[in-house]
């Protein structure tokens, strides 16, 4: 981004800090009218969010708030199931994502759809927002309305061992969790001393009859592992230091013996 705007002739300043006084001083000397963060991951003090002539910043957030405030909104709803979700220009105040907001928009979730895909679609959507925001005020027509103080969600950021598939959970929401996971860092699977990321995935309705991890070989993936509830079918998989491979692709050269077992997430603690 530093790189486009400096291509664009425009002022670019990257530094580890924002609340140095040295960053202080250089944005003062731009004489800012208004501050725009998007995906912003440090808290940014008084003094910097108060720099601006306007006296304050705005920023728009990858959630409808107050449901999601926090670093990884869009992952949080795709594990939590939502089926909406979209984005709040608000402005920046002390309390994580909690200002009063200038407008909201929301779009659906597909039922496939990635963190990386969803975030694609919800990028597109903030920039559009962004640039409609600062023409309302600078024309002097924005209203701000204060969050409600009910249907907060916190979305903290997520680590990798949340990235663990336990087959003790359903289908459903373990295929949530890859979707969520996607692309980066992925959700994983034990098998032997790998660890086996899961691209894609996919729920399969039905009766099980036997130990959550335990894999059936068959079916239109070729593979599917016993579940809580129903079965879950990887679609894509990839060994540590190798290219991702569809099911089938996968099972050829790796082959995974029918009955095997999974190992379970370790429990917490």
């Amino acid at each position: 981004m530093a790189h486009a705007a400096r291509e664009s002739g425009l002022f670019a300043l990257r530094v580890p800090t924002v609340g140095t006084p040295e960053v202080a001083e250089a944005l003062a000397a731009r004489t800012p009218d208004l501050g725009v963060v998007v995906a912003f991951g440090q808290f940014i003090p008084k003094h910097i969010r108060e720099l601006p002539t306007l006296g304050y910043c705005i920023n728009g957030h990858a959630s409808l708030l107050p449901r999601w405030r926090g670093a990884a909104p869009i992952a949080h709803a795709i594990l939590a199931g939502d089926t909406r979700t979209g984005v709040t220009l608000m402005r920046l105040e002390r309390e994580m994502d909690a200002g009063p907001v200038a407008s909201q928009r929301a779009i659906e979730i597909t039922s496939e759809e990635t963190t990386g895909e969803l975030s694609e679609r919800l990028a597109k959507l903030t920039a559009e927002m962004v640039a409609e925001a600062v023409h309302e005020i600078a024309a002097g027509h924005t209203h701000w309305t204060p969050q409600s103080t009910e249907g907060v969600l916190l979305a903290p950021k997520l680590d990798r061992e949340q990235s663990r598939l336990d087959f003790r959970e359903s289908a459903e929401s373990l295929v949530r969790r890859v979707r969520a996971f996607s692309p980066s860092p992925g959700a994983t699977v034990e098998w032997g001393d790998q660890a086996l990321r899961i691209h894609s995935a996919r729920a399969e309705p039905g009766p099980v009859d036997t130990a959550p991890g335990t894999v059936s070989l068959g079916g239109d993936s070729g593979l599917r592992i016993a579940t809580r509830d129903g079965w879950f079918a990887p679609r894509v998989l990839q060994r540590p230091g190798r290219r991702p491979l569809e099911a089938p692709a996968f099972l050829r050269g790796h082959p995974i013996p029918d009955g095997a077992r999974f190992k379970p997430a370790p429990a917490d603690g």
